[in-house]
């Protein structure tokens, strides 16, 4: 019987001959523990397998710092020195089939996957929140969610795991039943549909709705189905959870929906959800304030209870769960005379998250201005410039009393303002972000929002380091923005 207690070593997430059988490959070199897996060397914790990826660089060429930094072994497509390999026709392949290798050696994991168009990384840690309390768990890390982060996310995946969920993402046709077919999950959700990716699928939003809902394809026989019933494509999930067998279950506003949103109370600390599930009133607590984590609670709940964790543990890890870095970060920034909320949502933005956005600043009590600092969204093809304008009612709808922005697109919805709501224009997010102390005063409510490739983060740091210090300039001192 092999040893175990306190003096045993833990078991490693795989031995190169492990991965050699499990990817077809020929190992070079002797066998070794691997702990952790990367593509990227500059992550190589001692113990890890490297993986040569084909990208925009060969990870081939690499291989040498890995091995220097520690690695255990690299999978490979072609001979390489200075350590242990494992050697394949080609390493993504060989990463698809250590991934699909780690699901099957492990049959006993519920898994669960997510995607949508707003909300996927966030919901997804939520998830995770509620699995950590009720066993070994694992999921997606970052915004792991493409053609190599699903399948490296099952590969990380321990095989003491009880319980796993997976983020699947898409920037184009045919993407996510690939990758839900890798995971096969016990239960999927779409978070929301929304225009968003569009310039990829020439019926815009339709297409985006059967992309999202090709999700519960990959469901294991049985799997369930959780579907947004308050979209507009709401139709197009149900159908296609129909139509391969899945248990379909809906989360939404309306009477007949499986778990029905009733009011969603935001306060300084969180909000308040009062809601039904199954039929069974609820009221429970959330760390987050976003008008749009009312319905994204009960999908959480819908999954969490999919994948056999009670209701009383999911509830729990939503009243601790915290916003994620550049999505509802909120901060008090002191400057001279006083200070200025910062809600840091500058990791990601489109039309849907906007909207919500405004509206969960609108309804925030603000002793001085509901500031917005906007970056442009991104991939919206020709539909660009009428969604960047059409932002202009939303922002009127929510009362919000200054809006900066920077970018091109942005220009859109800034020439669309009345004059009394432009702050600043700028080109880049960078020029705006120099200007960080002309953006908001003390008592003011701001959020920073904006695609992440338009680059966002640069102002909400800008405004995160204007922290007072003796001597600071006071930006309440300040002109007020000027076109």
């Amino acid at each position: 019987m092999p040893e175990s207690g306190p003096e045993s070593a833990p078991r490693p997430l795989w031995t190169a001959a492990e991965v050699a059988a499990a990817v077809n490959g020929v190992l070079g070199g002797d066998d070794a523990p691997i702990n952790g897996l990367t593509y990227n060397s500059r992550e190589i914790a001692p113990g890890d397998l490297f993986l040569a990826l084909h990208g925009a660089r060969d990870g081939h060429e690499f291989a040498a710092a890995a091995f220097a930094a520690g690695a255990a072994a690299a999978l490979v497509d072609r001979p390489i020195p200075g350590g242990t390999t494992v050697t394949v026709d080609d390493t993504l392949r060989g990463l698809e089939r250590l991934g699909v290798a780690a699901r099957d050696r492990a049959p006993h994991v519920k898994r669960g996957a997510v995607t949508g168009s707003v909300g996927k990384t966030s919901v997804t840690q939520a998830i995770k929140a509620g699995l950590d309390l009720a066993g070994p768990a694992h999921a997606s890390i970052k915004s792991y969610n493409n053609h190599i982060g699903v399948p490296l996310t099952l590969a990380r995946m321990p095989v003491e795991t009880q319980r796993a969920v997976f983020e699947i993402g898409m920037n184009a046709p045919g993407e996510i039943a690939p990758l839900s077919r890798f995971v096969a999950p016990h239960a999927a959700c779409v978070t929301t549909v929304g225009p968003v990716h569009i310039e990829a699928f020439a019926d815009g939003e339709a297409g985006v709705a059967r992309e999202k809902a090709s999700i519960f394809d990959g469901l294991v026989p049985g799997g369930t189905a959780v579907a947004n019933g308050d979209v507009a494509f709401s139709g197009v999930l149900c159908d296609r959870a129909k139509a391969v067998g899945a248990r379909l279950v809906v989360f939404g506003a309306d009477p007949g929906c499986d778990a029905r949103l009733l009011d969603f109370r935001p306060d300084p600390e969180g909000a308040t959800v009062s809601a039904e599930l199954f039929g069974r009133p609820l009221e429970y607590r959330l760390a987050q304030s976003g008008a749009h984590w009312g319905l994204n609670s009960l999908c959480v709940l819908l999954m969490l209870d999919a994948l056999d964790v009670p209701l009383e543990t999911g509830l729990q890890a939503l009243a601790g769960f915290q916003p994620l870095a550049g999505r509802g970060q909120t901060r008090n920034v002191a400057v001279p005379g006083g200070a200025f909320t910062l809600i840091d949502e500058s990791y990601n933005a489109n039309p849907l998250s906007m909207t919500a956005g405004f509206r969960t600043l609108g309804a925030r009590p603000a002793p001085g201005r509901r500031v917005v600092v906007l970056t442009d969204m991104l991939e919206l093809g020709d539909q660009s410039r009428a969604l960047h304008e059409g932002l202009a009612g939303p922002i009127e709808a929510a009362g919000l009393d200054l809006v900066h922005a920077a970018g091109p697109e942005m220009r859109w919805l800034y020439d669309a303002l009345p004059a009394s709501r432009q702050g600043l224009w700028r080109e880049t997010a960078a020029e705006l972000a120099a200007e960080a102390a002309m953006l908001v005063g003390p008592g003011d409510i701001v959020m920073v929002k904006g695609s992440n490739g338009s680059k966002a983060s640069l102002v909400a740091q800008a405004l995160a380091d204007l922290q007072s210090a003796e001597g600071a300039p006071s930006s309440s001192g300040a002109p007020r923005a000027t076109r």
